[in-house]
């Protein structure tokens, strides 16, 4: 596949070239205070909470197809989408590309270092706000194949050769904590049951200029310590699907083949009592549970 990730500079030039629609999904104030030339503001993109009932994805499809169409996203211009940095939105850049992909849409890139790296380019930065012109956004029905719901997830649990791959941070993945936004958030804390883990900050790794996406190779040596190769499906999840939609981005630029999203993530699988989880401290047995 060709690399979702452009740098500052390749954009600089491909905003010359072909029309773009610049997403910046930062809070609001952030915005204010300065963003890219012409991105448009879309907050909701990190924080809305996605359930994965048919009614609940039809919610997610409809209001972003509608957000997308809103600023100004046709199928015919380059969607670029950012954030601050590569780690602190928790891969909410990644989740805009994540749920575009969903949707179908044909053109999209992250901002490879996110707002830090465009100034740090000593690139214009502006505090006009956008006026998109609202266009027809049209969703791709198979495209959502990428996403999986909770049935899905379950019926993979135990099933030889799809890794069930857990990519929220330490805290939440031995069980103190249920998620980002507190240790109780959540009814239950814990894990899906034979998960393997991978903290989402493996996919990149520290530069000079701030946290940036490891290599392919690298990402393939970092999936091969929990049994993952090209060829093994993946389900991902994390609390919400943030940290997940990087990793996400991560495996595909690696030529991971059959990557897929459980997005309604821990903080819909924990609320459902019905659904096994792992608690406490995991196991060895599972730490190292063969995926492949």
């Amino acid at each position: 596949m060709t690399d979702v990730l452009i740098t500052a500079g390749e954009l600089a030039e491909l905003v010359k070239k072909e029309p773009c629609v610049i997403i910046d999904t930062r809070n609001p104030d952030a915005y204010a205070a300065g963003h890219l030339p012409g991105a448009v503001n879309v907050h909701d993109i990190f924080t809305f909470l996605a359930t994965s009932t048919p009614e609940g994805i039809h919610e997610l499809k409809t209001k972003f197809a509608d957000a997308f169409g809103g600023a100004g996203l046709s199928g015919k211009e380059t969607a670029v989408i950012y954030e601050q940095s590569m780690n602190s939105g928790f891969g909410q850049s990644c989740r805009g590309y994540f749920l575009l992909t969903m949707l179908g849409y044909p053109k999209v890139k992250v901002l490879h270092g996110g707002f830090d790296a465009w100034k740090a380019a000593d690139l214009p930065v502006t505090t006009d706000v956008a006026v998109p012109l609202k266009v027809g956004f049209a969703i791709v029905p198979e495209a959502g194949d990428i996403m999986i719901d909770a049935k899905a997830m379950l019926a993979a649990v135990g099933k030889p050769g799809v890794a069930i791959l857990d990519v929220r941070d330490v805290d939440e993945w031995i069980g103190e904590s249920s998620s980002p936004y507190g240790k109780d958030f959540c009814p239950r804390k814990g894990r899906i049951p034979g998960a393997v883990w991978l903290e989402w900050y493996r996919m990149m790794k520290p530069t000079s200029e701030g946290p940036r996406f490891k290599s392919k190779d690298e990402i393939l040596a970092e999936c091969a310590t929990v049994g993952i190769s090209q060829t093994t499906p993946v389900y991902l999840y994390c609390f919400k699907g943030a940290r997940a939609s990087n990793t996400f981005l991560a495996l595909k630029n690696a030529g991971v083949k059959d990557v897929r999203m459980y997005f309604g993530s821990w903080n819909e699988w924990s609320r459902d009592a019905s659904l096994p989880i792992d608690e406490g401290l995991p196991t060895a047995a599972v730490v190292t549970g063969k995926a492949a």
